[in-house]
């Protein structure tokens, strides 16, 4: 195995009705649910827009609109045990088609071989810590 490597990423924060749009996570090691926002990897010669879009297709085949950059954040985290480190090239945007935005149901999200639930969560249960939302450098970009 090679030397550690930062990985480049792109998410999209999308807001609706005082939820907002993640993918549920799990670490087996911390006994722990978490949430992030949906994206991923920025490939060698892509935009972190065109990635951005690009893994909202693969995962849940959706379309994204008003793409509006907000910041870039250094993540740094175990996870399953692993140490991982980020680069998060954050935006704001929204959903093109509406049936995105039922917030009741679930998506599920494929990456790879991996499936897991794409759902809204209330951003009230993020402030209130009874969601766990990561990185946590992403909560004050979460409100109105």
């Amino acid at each position: 195995m090679g030397k550690p490597r930062i990985r480049p990423i792109a998410l999209g924060l999308i807001r609706h009705q005082g939820h907002i749009f993640v993918s549920q996570g799990n670490d087996t090691v911390k006994d722990q649910v978490f949430y992030r926002f949906l994206g991923g990897g920025i490939d060698f010669g892509e935009t972190s827009v065109d990635a951005l879009k690009r893994e909202f297709q693969e995962e849940i085949q959706a379309e994204l609109t008003n793409i509006e950059y907000l910041t870039c954040l250094d993540n740094i985290f175990t996870c399953n045990g692993k140490p991982g480190h980020e680069l998060i090239q954050l935006f704001r945007c929204d959903f093109v088609s509406p049936k995105f935005y039922d917030l009741d149901r679930t998506y599920t999200l494929i990456e790879g071989k991996r499936k897991c639930d794409a759902i809204w969560i209330p951003t009230t249960q993020v402030r209130s810590a009874q969601l766990n939302l990561v990185p946590e450098a992403c909560h004050r970009y979460i409100y109105d």
